[in-house]
């Protein structure tokens, strides 16, 4: 048992090598460790934290902190580029130095101070509580006891309620979104919900469901924050910008434009049609970058399948053992920690820079790779041996016997599970909406965050999914028919 484990660790580097080699053809980028006065900094941000990060119905990324960092690049005189993550795909990205900083409404705490620099804080926020708007049973802290509370990963009111949970007795939910948070909170399954006071409030006013009970707590202020030690230059530019932006009074015009009387109308109660004739462009974008993702990533899984899938029918133990290694690996790991480690783990280790839809095709391709080249060792395992004993005898080689013998007969059993391939990978293109893709998901994340209709929302996007999958499977019906013909 122990031979094997280390004979698979052997392997490891053969597999390290093909994704490297695979990266580098994909185009990625190395990191420039110098200072560049012409530099476009990358400044990762959250795609769910309205009013001070949000997606309006133009597409354009606005808010609080989308305002004040356009104003202090104004002033300052740098350029910069939004990357929409999502708070804890951010803050993995800029401890891996994928972007060079975060506005997220981001808490300044002892413990991120250990890994982060921060600027001066340009918002002191606090916490509140809420319930469902039919809920009068909950009016304190109290009545929480033996009950769920839903929280958001990161913000004020996850630490807060983190932290006086054990007094009150009742436990946590953890979400990546308001969103989803709301909902949780709406349908029942959790009595209340934690979240940053201006937060809560906003999304209070568009609808979200949900009422304020109790008293506002104090809590820490947001501020901007960099890699420990790196772009301080950027920190500088941030606090000179800042400090101009308070003196000017356009500090306030931006807060009042968001948290100001008559900022805060209520926008909710579109109905399903109204909702999907406001947002189709928005959809079709984030469609055709699935489309797009899923193509390209087959296309690439495919040869890769045929590589390795040759391997593992090859009569040579070394070779049979790569293929082996690389099935094992991709085939016995979840996509989503793949999309992580390709995305955020290698750049942070080799000390590059990799674009998310790189890594995103990077990923695709190999989980797909791996479960293409068992369809081909299935295939053509499936064809008699005679056939390719046969082939030899004609005096063909290997390749050609397999070539022009064996593989057209095993693409007749192969087809189906390729089809069902397919739509296993255009599905799974969802999950690297969790490395800031703006793929159909993440619209329909980005979408909900401005108006809260998740019901809907979620209904327009599986319909979405539905179509493109059910033409997918008519088309290769099809297909397959002419092949078998």
């Amino acid at each position: 048992m122990r031979t094997q484990s280390r004979r698979r660790l052997d392997r490891l580097p053969v597999v390290i090598g093909l994704l490297a080699l695979l990266a580098l053809v994909l185009g990625v980028g190395t990191a420039n460790a110098q200072s560049d006065p012409d530099k476009t900094y990358v400044i990762a941000t959250d795609v769910t934290f309205a009013p001070f990060e949000f997606q309006n119905e133009q597409g354009d990324f606005v808010g609080i902190d989308m305002d004040l960092l356009k104003a202090i690049s104004e002033d300052q005189g740098f350029r910069y580029q939004v990357k929409p993550l999502g708070f804890n795909a951010a803050v993995q990205a800029l401890q891996s130095r994928q972007v060079d900083g975060v506005i997220a409404g981001m808490s300044i705490t002892d413990e991120r101070k250990l890994v982060f620099d921060f600027s001066d804080p340009y918002f002191d926020s606090g916490v509140q509580m809420a319930v469902a708007k039919s809920n009068d049973d909950i009016e304190s802290y109290e009545d929480l006891r033996g009950k769920r509370v839903a929280i958001k990963t990161g913000t004020e009111g996850a630490m807060f309620a983190e932290s006086i949970k054990d007094k009150y007795g009742f436990t946590t939910v953890t979400f990546d979104d308001s969103a989803s948070m709301y909902d949780d909170v709406k349908t029942g399954n959790s009595v209340a919900v934690f979240d940053d006071y201006p937060v809560l409030l906003y999304g209070i006013a568009q609808g979200n469901g949900l009422k304020a009970v109790g008293e506002k707590e104090a809590g820490n202020s947001y501020g901007f924050a960099v890699s420990k030690g790196q772009n301080a230059e950027l920190i500088q530019k941030f606090n000179a910008g800042l400090a101009n932006l308070r003196a000017s009074g356009q500090y306030d015009e931006i807060l009042d434009t968001y948290l100001g009387e008559g900022a805060q109308e209520a926008q909710g109660g579109n109905n399903f049609f109204s909702l999907l004739k406001d947002t189709y462009p928005q959809l079709l974008k984030g469609l055709w970058m699935t489309i797009v993702l899923t193509v390209v990533s087959l296309a690439i899984a495919l040869v890769l399948g045929l590589i390795f899938g040759f391997l593992r029918v090859s009569h040579r133990k070394v070779l049979r053992a790569i293929g082996v290694t690389y099935v094992d690996i991709f085939r016995g790991t979840p996509l989503l920690v793949q999309a992580f480690f390709i995305y955020f783990g290698i750049p942070a280790a080799l000390g590059f820079q990799m674009p998310a839809f790189t890594a995103g095709v990077i990923t695709l391709s190999l989980n797909a790779g791996a479960y293409i080249t068992e369809i081909i060792r299935g295939g053509i395992q499936s064809v008699d041996k005679g056939q390719m004993e046969a082939s030899r005898s004609l005096g063909m080689n290997y390749m050609a016997s397999m070539r022009k013998v064996v593989l057209p007969q095993a693409v007749r059993t192969m087809m189906p599970s390729f089809v069902n391939q397919a739509v296993i990978t255009l599905k799974d293109t969802s999950i690297l909406s969790v490395i800031g893709i703006a793929e159909l998901t993440q619209t329909g994340k980005i979408i909900i965050a401005r108006n809260f209709e998740s019901f809907n929302m979620w209904l327009i996007v599986g319909i979405f999914y539905f179509v493109i999958i059910m033409a997918l499977t008519k088309l290769s019906d099809r297909l397959e028919k002419r092949i078998n013909a």
